[in-house]
């Protein structure tokens, strides 16, 4: 059954049912009525409660049926085996959404999922949406209607922002909001989907991303239960200009498996989760720290394409802190123009002018040198973002009154660039160059990592098109596994190219084949059952007459039958000995998330031990396909380094690009490919793949 849409009312209902209300405002079922009502929520209150006539000061009901009005959203918070009935009644009455605190459902075992999808039934039926259960709630911070326990929600009249939090976990979502809030960031809306047995993450986020209220998306993420419904949720937030920030966790084999029994979630790969969120402009973070630092600037709203950095600084030590940092980070620190450098100097001729621009501890005698050096930075050196670094001289008495004139001025000449205080002091002063719309940071190396992550927005929401996918025909799997020349059949017609080869029954058929295709040749058994050749030495390289094929023909057999008794053995597959190219590996994994995932990287130990390789969802064009290869530690080997012939790049990218469409074609029953070697060629002579492995699911 599909999902009905979500109602615009779970974020500004104008009535709010609470089942299992409480005139204790400490308890479960009393904090959202007494966070509501100190909030100022102007919607109407219905507490149900059989057991008293009031509730906190307000009439309460005996039961749903008796509620005067159908509810927008009603708050479920009775045990288990009363949440059931309680969802049946609201949705006879026709309530649109419910918040389940309730928990003991899919997150404690069998029968409790068993509970949670009769919920889930019940609710479709009735075309209503459930948040949960077992979670904390939600709040919308800007009309007061705070549906959560948590102590977040606690103060009187919380202050709105612009950001908007989601999280699977209640408790960490909490502490993520208090901590945010802690440090200036407030949000506009607050959701922690629990069990997400309806709505979850994706839900939310494109809830948020039509949400006028919100600017920025924040994601606390354990297991992505529906990777297609998150990609379609992201690509509607950057759509509306709202970049999303994210914490995927579960990066660990322990973490993973912590984050499945919490949430009752799938969890993929957490290469594959990084390269998806890359592909769609997600920035992914490791700490709350740095997720706050992001939501930070972010609220700024200024997203440069062009990133570059300017930084002015009273300490040559911390210019050289930033340049590192923004050089690890790949933000470019362009010079200073010469003749610009020329005139600080003159200035100031202790200055450093290139950029960092260090007006040194003379600033202290003469405050009034920021105005000309930094105005000279943004007209001149055109930069992007300004970094100005002044440590406790920012939060003195003696120089902040001119450092906050000079550089408010600075801002209102220059509105459209990103603007940075890297300073200490009187937390007072500080919050003046906040309101001034400099961002303050206490540490250099957190500010840049921040402005990093805002240049990787504005890349995202530039939202420069890709070339569209090849198009392949419709794949027709084989229903057993296929050998190595039959999925090379099959990758041949998908337009993915293999050297010259030929399968052999017999010693004498390859030996024909060998003087057809050309000395030298490889010789490889050929079995359905045995997948890895080389592991029991099926593969011989270098074979250079027709004795040594008959007597390579017998030893493969020989080999084969030693080492898998029972293997169906078809013959020996001969083929051209490729020479002079570089070895890559090309694959595809069928993701659960996400589905077929495409692998690039260089062969032999660059993916065995450094596992330099990239990935990136399928399908994609030759354009994507050549960053992929560009993209990895080793492509200088492919790019022509210390001599080396320049590698045919269009011909791996679109093999790449093929493979990618070919794994989408063959659907679901597809597994996995792979294909290692492939050898780049040089220029203009091509790409071949001189191994491949296709696995499939069964009928």
């Amino acid at each position: 059954m599909t999902s009905p849409a979500i109602p615009d009312c779970l974020l500004d209902p104008r009535s709010v049912a609470i089942i299992g209300a409480s005139d204790e405002p400490t308890r479960i079922g009393g904090r959202p009525i007494s966070s509501m009502l100190a909030s100022g929520f102007a919607g109407r209150i219905l507490p149900v409660n059989p057991n008293r006539a009031t509730v906190q000061g307000l009439p309460a009901y005996a039961s749903v049926a008796d509620l005067p009005e159908v509810p927008d959203v009603a708050i479920v918070a009775v045990p288990a085996a009363q949440a059931l009935p309680a969802v049946q009644a609201l949705a006879d009455r026709g309530t649109r959404a419910a918040i389940l605190f309730t928990a003991g459902f899919a997150e404690i075992g069998e029968k409790g999922a068993a509970m949670q999808a009769e919920m889930v039934a019940i609710a479709r039926r009735a075309g209503m949406r459930l948040l949960g259960p077992n979670t904390l709630g939600m709040a919308n911070m800007h009309n007061g209607f705070i549906a959560s326990f948590s102590t977040f929600a606690s103060q009187a009249k919380p202050r709105p922002g612009r950001v908007g939090i989601v999280s699977q976990s209640g408790a960490y979502g909490s502490h993520l909001v208090s901590s945010a809030m802690e440090a200036g960031v407030f949000p506009s809306s607050i959701f922690m989907t629990g069990n997400e047995a309806d709505l979850n993450v994706g839900d939310i986020v494109r809830l948020l991303a039509a949400d006028p209220n919100t600017d920025v998306i924040a994601v606390y993420s354990e297991g992505i239960s529906d990777g297609p419904g998150l990609i379609d949720a992201i690509k509607a937030a950057y759509a509306a200009g709202k970049p999303v920030v994210m914490m995927k966790v579960g990066r660990s084999e322990l973490g993973g498996a912590a984050a499945r029994s919490h949430t009752a979630s799938i969890a993929g790969d957490d290469a594959v989760v990084s390269a998806v969120l890359e592909e769609l402009g997600v920035v992914r973070v490791r700490t709350t720290e740095e997720m706050i630092d992001i939501l930070q600037l972010a609220s700024r709203r200024i997203f440069p394409v062009d990133n570059t950095l300017g930084v002015v600084t009273v300490s040559g030590g911390a210019g050289v802190i930033i340049s590192d940092a923004a050089e690890d980070l790949g933000i470019r620190m362009p010079e200073m123009p010469a003749a610009a450098q020329a005139r600080m100097l003159e200035m100031l001729p202790i200055c450093s002018p290139r950029n960092p621009v260090d007006v040194t501890a003379q600033f202290i005698n003469d405050t009034a040198l920021v105005t000309p050096f930094t105005e000279a930075m943004m007209s001149e050196g055109g930069y992007a973002t300004l970094v100005a670094f002044f440590s406790y001289a920012a939060g003195s008495p003696v120089a902040a009154e001119a450092l906050l004139q000079q550089l408010g001025d600075l801002r209102k000449r220059h509105p459209d660039r990103l603007y940075v205080m890297v300073g200490k002091g009187d937390p007072k002063i500080m919050a003046r160059y906040e309101e001034a719309g400099f961002s303050v940071f206490g540490d250099p190396n957190r500010a840049v990592a921040a402005i990093a992550a805002m240049g990787r927005f504005g890349r995202a929401l530039a939202g420069k098109s890709a070339a569209p996918a090849p198009q392949v025909a419709a794949v027709t799997l084989p229903s057993t596994t296929p050998t190595e020349a039959q999925a090379k059949a099959l990758l041949a017609e998908a337009g993915i190219p293999s050297a010259p080869e030929l399968a052999c029954a017999d010693a004498e058929a390859a030996v024909r084949a060998a003087c057809g295709i050309g000395f030298p040749v490889v010789l490889k058994i050929l079995s359905p059952d045995i997948l890895h050749k080389s592991e029991i030495g099926g593969v011989l390289l270098n074979v250079t007459s027709e004795g040594a094929v008959r007597e390579g023909f017998a030893l493969l057999l020989e080999r084969a039958r030693k080492a898998v008794p029972d293997a169906r053995i078809e013959g020996v597959l001969v083929a051209r000995q490729l020479v002079g190219g570089v070895e890559c590996i090309m694959g595809i994994h069928r993701d659960p998330v996400f589905g077929p995932i495409a692998m690039f990287g260089l062969g032999g130990v660059f993916v065995e031990v450094l596992k330099d390789v990239v990935f990136h969802r399928c399908p994609f064009g030759p354009d994507v396909a050549e960053t992929m290869i560009r993209s990895i530690k080793g492509a200088p080997l492919l790019l022509g380094a210390r001599g080396r012939p320049v590698a045919d790049i269009p011909a791996l990218s679109r093999a790449l690009s093929q493979l990618s469409a070919f794994a989408v074609a063959a659907g679901p029953r597809l597994q996995s490919i792979d294909l290692n070697p492939v050898l780049a060629m040089p220029e203009g002579e091509g790409a071949y793949a001189v191994d491949a492995v296709i696995e499939i699911r069964g009928e």
